[in-house]
């Protein structure tokens, strides 16, 4: 299953470090990415054809595109507001530059794709949510675009997937980036008094506001495996209680052992459960 072009030529001065591209030499070496679990060094394109998951249960990053060609139908995925991006209103110093090098870095407009697809044979609404733009902060642009995927969704009777990796608020923004947190588990409360069902899948990492608003809010909670899921730092955590964290502390595992969480599910495995999740919770 292709999962984008991982070895095009760049096309952006971003990705090649503001040099111009070298001239390729051709080399009898295998490009290989070093697995951070194992330490095995993995052909780039033997991860890419796993799913981009390491025989020891590594789960890689993907980006936000990758993810919608291995949960959606084949060619069933049409984009919505697309155009919607982040501005620098409170000319906060840098960030236009750093919204510019991550639209090149990611060759997305925002850190969320949203639109509508078919999952399995049942259509549903879909956003998600983009590592390779600032990590997947949410700002005003984010949050928009999330409440519009939510209202779409409640007035056209769809459920709603939603594939979270984040952050969290975009400091960027001030006070306009924690508002988010409220207006889109309005839009998601909205949608659940209407009827409609809501998924969502939690990717490393899920933290920050976004873990304390809307990833958090699914009717079903599933989770990768190993993923990072919290609200503060692991250090700012135990600088503030004075307390070492216990082992595999705000994991996967240790939020599905206490109940935040409902499943852990590996990405070989996603499509077939959101399938029958849909199924099940369908009102067709």
């Amino acid at each position: 299953m292709p999962l984008g072009n991982v070895f095009r030529k760049p096309k952006n001065e971003l990705e090649v470090g503001g040099r111009k591209p070298e001239k390729r030499v051709e080399s009898d070496v295998e490009m290989t990415e070093n697995c951070p679990s194992c330490g095995k060094d993995i052909p780039v394109q033997a991860l890419f054809d796993n799913l981009r998951v390491c025989d020891c249960g590594r789960h890689f990053r993907m980006n936000a595109r990758q993810r919608i060609d291995i949960l959606t139908d084949a060619g069933t995925f049409a984009e919505m507001d697309a155009a919607i991006t982040g501005a620098d209103i409170l000319e906060f110093p840098g960030y236009a530059e750093k919204l510019e090098n991550a639209k090149k870095a990611s060759r997305e407009n925002e850190a969320v794709v949203c639109g509508t697809a078919v999952i399995g044979g049942s259509k549903t609404a879909l956003f998600v949510m983009e590592p390779y733009f600032m990590m997947g902060s949410m700002g005003a642009a984010v949050g928009e675009k999330i409440t519009r995927i939510f209202e779409y969704a409640a007035e056209y009777d769809l459920p709603v997937v939603g594939v979270t990796v984040s952050g969290g608020a975009r400091m960027q923004e001030g006070i306009l980036s924690l508002m988010q947190m409220a207006k889109t588990s309005g839009a998601v409360r909205r949608h659940s008094d209407a009827g409609g069902f809501y998924l969502t899948l939690m990717t490393d990492p899920t933290t920050g506001g976004v873990t304390a608003s809307f990833a958090m809010e699914g009717d079903i909670i599933i989770s990768e495996p190993g993923a990072t899921i919290g609200f503060a730092g692991a250090r700012v955590v135990e600088q503030t209680v004075r307390k070492k964290p216990p082992p595999g502390f705000q994991k996967a595992e240790i939020l599905l052992e206490h109940g935040f969480i409902d499943m852990i599910v590996p990405r070989s495995k996603q499509k077939g459960i959101v399938s029958k999740l849909l199924t099940i919770h369908s009102r067709g």
